[in-house]
């Protein structure tokens, strides 16, 4: 699966985290940025990754800055994204299941690792269910 990632400056280590597992499971990443914990503003980096994933040129998004709230703000501004800021694997494992969400956000400050990693991987391996969820997301991209 080809993932974009992206963070600011809370959120970069936890991005390096999980693009280094990402990459081990053989995942194609797409790291948009930033290179270094400097101190950026998250939307630079935040809106080209998802942008990624609604253009097709990435199959999911998981960006990352302190609450994980600003990425997902400028993710679902993109059309066609729906984002999740996820704290734990079941709202993962909900949004993907309910609300077809192609982009995962996370919390440098308050997630670590190890949950980081079981919540991508939920993100990753769940599946839309459809049937009355299809009604709903339809709603939801049909908002002007």
């Amino acid at each position: 699966m080809r993932i974009a990632l992206a963070s600011d400056h809370a959120g970069f280590e936890l991005k390096e985290h999980v693009k280094a597992q990402l990459a081990a499971a053989g995942h194609d990443i797409v790291d948009v940025g930033p290179e270094t914990d400097d101190s950026v503003d998250y939307p630079t980096f935040a809106a080209p990754a998802a942008r990624l994933v609604a253009d097709g040129n990435a199959d999911r998004g998981v960006l990352v800055c302190g609450s994980g709230v600003g990425v997902s703000i400028v993710a679902n501004k993109v059309p066609g994204i729906r984002a999740v800021n996820a704290h734990d694997v079941e709202e993962a494992q909900l949004a993907r299941q309910h609300n077809d969400v192609n982009v995962v956000t996370l919390s440098g400050r308050r997630i670590d690792g190890q949950q980081a990693d079981a919540i991508v991987a939920a993100f990753l391996s769940e599946d839309f269910e459809g049937g009355r969820h299809s009604r709903r997301v339809a709603a939801i991209e049909d908002l002007p």
